[in-house]
């Protein structure tokens, strides 16, 4: 079974890996993060790693039975007991109910482990199967949002309410 860590260091390599072999499948439904990204990557990592100690993000990623990185699971802009989701999955596993376990897991440690009690994320309606992520695990639509140039719906999830799932 998949292991939802907090980032660290350590998986510095595995997540540039994930997100170099994703790059493509990633696009489809996200605006690109460009070469730059990959360039600078350990620069970027110590700076998210400094974000993540200050408390005003927490980062994870899901690893694979093999300790490969499938899966990033963030809460970003952590303040007044909010935070914004974001996550990804790896091509390889989609289709098979990783992103709404893995959704469901950093939503269970938001609230038990980081004190948070609402959580919004978004995705664009050209990804329907991030947006059943999101109702599958509780969140309910709230507006229209621009991701990246791409229409896109803005979702919340109250901690504090029991999930669906």
């Amino acid at each position: 079974m998949p292991q939802l860590e907090r980032l660290a260091a350590r998986h510095a390599h595995l997540v540039h890996r994930f997100e170099w072999q994703n790059r493509a499948y990633f696009a489809r439904y996200v605006p690109d993060r460009g070469d730059d990204y990959f360039d600078e990557f350990g620069d970027r990592l110590a700076a998210l790693l400094v974000e993540q100690d200050r408390g005003t993000c927490h980062f994870h990623v899901l690893v694979d039975d093999d300790g490969w990185v499938i899966g990033r699971f963030n809460l970003v802009d952590v303040a007044d007991g909010s935070a914004e989701l974001g996550y990804r999955v790896a091509e390889r596993v989609s289709g098979r109910g990783v992103a709404q376990e893995g959704v469901r897991r950093v939503c269970e440690l938001a609230r038990d482990g980081y004190g948070l009690r609402r959580l919004v994320a978004s995705a664009a309606l050209a990804n329907p199967a991030s947006l059943a992520v999101l109702r599958r695990t509780g969140f309910v639509p709230d507006g229209e949002v621009d991701l990246g140039g791409q229409p896109g719906l803005r979702h919340v999830r109250d901690l504090t309410r029991e999930s669906p799932v």
